[in-house]
């Protein structure tokens, strides 16, 4: 049986909920992030309920499967910052998770709160945090984008100018900002935490070779 880490919960708990809401429009709508509603009826609960309720059963299986697969590591990294305590380790991951949620979302609150609507919602920012921040540490892995192997850093490098590119046109209903704000906030909690990753990152990528 697998250990019930801090990384599966999280994953547990955004799961049912967002299979709740999904068959509750009245309360997807009021978690979801809607700025004007945060601005005008200081519905702050938004800011943190947005990230743990998904559009449809994709949405949902697509951001849970990558907090699955990166999550358990970034975990560990919070666990032997606080000298191998599991409890305060992941008590801190669950900090820096809802933190992304909520840091990923203010460029969108001050962009759209008088825009009553907008609305966005899923656990994306928080994912891109998480992603970004085991990337620094392992910038070579080996990844499957859409079946295509790539190392990991040339993925990242591909998926900020692409979600920069997007941020900048402002169509669609993917909230791209999301997405690279909360990659920004994964890289810079990191490096604060271990600033020597940074060497290593630079030094894994010089001694890469692509065969």
């Amino acid at each position: 049986m697998e250990q019930l880490t801090a990384n599966l919960l999280i994953i547990i708990v955004t799961v049912g909920v967002s299979l709740y809401a999904l068959g509750n429009p009245t309360m997807l709508y009021s978690w979801m992030m809607n700025p004007k509603a945060i601005d005008r009826n200081r519905e702050y609960h938004r800011f943190v309920t947005s990230g743990f309720v998904h559009a449809d059963f994709m949405h949902l299986f697509f951001n849970m499967f990558t907090l699955y697969s990166f999550g358990d590591f970034i975990e560990q990294v919070f666990i032997q910052k606080f000298d191998n305590d599991p409890r305060l380790g992941s008590v801190a991951y669950v900090i820096f998770y809802v933190v992304a949620i909520v840091v990923s979302d203010l460029s969108t609150f001050f962009k759209h709160r008088k825009d009553g609507n907008y609305n966005s919602l899923g656990a994306s920012g928080a994912v891109s945090a998480v992603i970004f921040g085991a990337i620094l540490f392992i910038p070579t892995a080996k990844l499957a984008v859409f079946f295509i192997p790539m190392p990991a850093f040339i993925f990242a490098i591909l998926y900020l100018a692409f979600t920069y590119y997007e941020m900048q046109r402002g169509n669609g209903y993917i909230n791209h900002s999301a997405h690279w704000w909360g990659a920004i906030f994964g890289v810079v909690v990191m490096i604060a935490m271990y600033p020597e990753v940074v060497p290593s990152f630079i030094n894994q990528i010089a001694n890469w070779r692509p065969f």
